[in-house]
This record gives structure tokens, sequence and C-alpha cells, in this order.
């Protein structure tokens, strides 16, 4: 598929009917383990690519790094792909025109300031942001607030000031609206009720079930530095049990073999 019909495929996905489970990869060969899973779409994390150069989260690593990493994985696959950019660094309408050429299909946009990610952007800076990038790009916008997940506000206020936000992106062209740090069934069954765009559920320790999120009315989840982390985990058990006990268990138990990466990733590399 061009660019133009991999983000109008993804669109698509969010209004079939079917919740759309988005798996968010940190390089190429773990973009391409998802997509041999059967998943119609991929996204990145932009903590566990982060992660990959050696930097935290939170705009620490180079937009050049994070549009590369990202470019190489949209090579890697052949379904769409939807980018954390985080708050869209420096300069996010020209990182949004970048990520449109680099492939990609679809765009994470925080509201968080870039000097501070506990305080959230102007409402009306934020939506003129998503307008522009809205006539600039055929990205599908995944806006996202973070009034719940950094706990910011008045606890009491917080699921009106969410919804709030989320209507304006939506009005201003976002496509789905995300809202990280929510996982009660009862709040969630509210947001997807009131917003008038698709939900964005970021799956965590505790979440409901993605066939009870979507009787709740979610349209898409994700699962951030999820995998990535699970990952580093596994690893710091090998690590230990190498140390500690002198085996190799955690290491070769459900291991993918060198022979399967190596097809894996041939003819991937850009």
């Amino acid at each position: 598929m061009t660019q133009p019909e991999k983000a109008k495929r993804l669109r698509e996905l969010h209004h079939s009917g079917q919740i759309l489970v988005l798996p968010n990869a940190w390089d190429v060969a773990s973009a391409v383990i998802f997509e041999q899973a059967g998943f119609p779409a991929t996204a990145t994390s932009s903590a566990g690519v982060a992660a990959v150069f050696g930097y935290p989260d939170g705009q620490h690593i180079q937009p050049e790094l994070m549009l590369d990493m990202v470019r190489r994985i949209v090579h890697a696959v052949s379904t769409p792909v939807s980018a954390d950019l985080e708050s869209g660094y420096a300069n996010p309408v020209q990182s949004a025109v970048r990520l449109m050429q680099a492939g990609g299909a679809g765009l994470n946009l925080e509201d968080t300031t870039e000097e501070d990610p506990s305080t959230l952007a102007d409402l009306a800076r934020q939506v003129e942001l998503i307008r522009v990038i809205r006539s600039n790009t055929n990205l599908v916008i995944n806006a996202r607030t973070d009034v719940f997940l950094a706990g910011i506000g008045d606890p009491a206020t917080r699921f009106d000031r969410t919804i709030e936000r989320l209507q304006a992106y939506h009005a201003a062209g976002a496509d789905s609206l995300f809202v990280p740090g929510v996982k009660d069934a009862q709040t969630i069954g509210r947001l997807a009720q009131t917003l008038k765009g698709p939900l964005n559920i970021l799956a965590v320790a505790g979440s409901p079930s993605i066939s009870e999120l979507q009787k709740l009315g979610v349209a898409r989840v994700s699962v951030g530095s999820g995998p990535m982390r699970a990952a580093l985990g596994l690893a710091r058990r090998m690590a230990q049990e190498f140390s500690e006990q002198g085996t190799y268990t955690a290491m070769t138990q459900g291991a993918v073999t060198y022979a399967e990466v190596q097809r894996m990733l041939t003819g991937k590399g850009v």
C-alpha cells in the first residue's frame, strides 16, 4: 500500500465495529513480530524507541533518531504504522510532515508542554496545532490528553476537563482520542459514551480485557511501552539466572531461533 492508502486504511480501522488492537513496537524486529502475529496495524512506543538509543522518555531523544526508527519500521512492515512522536518536539507540524514523508500513517500527539510533562498545553494553542497538522497531512491524528495519567488538577474535575479537551481536539480534526491513565470500567464506559470520536485506551495491569473494552465502547487499545518493558524484564531474569544459578532456562524457553530471526529480517533493512 502507498502512504495515502495506509492512512485511509488506519482511519477505517477505527470505525469497523471491531476494536482496533495496536501493539507498540520499539524496533524493526518487534514490529515484524507483531505484523506476523496478524495485527492489521502497528504503533510505536516513544519510550521504547528512546530506550533503544539510550534516552529516557519525555522528549529527550533527538527527533531525527525517533523519525529514523519510525522510517525503518515503516519500511519493514506492509501494514499501517502509527507513530508516537510525544508532543511533537520543537516543531510539531514539521515533525508530522516528516512522519508522513517517511511513510507513517498515524500520529500520536500529547498535550503536555515540552518543558514540563506535568503541565497541560494551552487548550486554544493545542487545538490550533491539531488544525494545522490536519490541513498539512493525511495522518490519522490520535490526540492524547494526560489529565488522568499525570494526575493534573482536582480529581473531581478530571473527567470533565478530559472531555472538554478531547471534544475540542476532535472538532479540530483529530481522528481518535487517547486517554491514558484510566483503567476502571466505569470511567472508561463514561468516556466512550460521552466522547464524539473513537476512544483509545492504554492497557496496563488491571485494565479490562480487550473484549470487555469493546463492550464498553472503546474503539482502540494500545499497550505503550509495556512490550518493551516486558522484554527488559526477561533480560533481567536471564541475567539473574546466569549470575545466581549458572543456568539458561529463562533464555531458552520460548526463544525465537537464530534462523527465524534471520528469515524474519531478510530484506527489512533500510
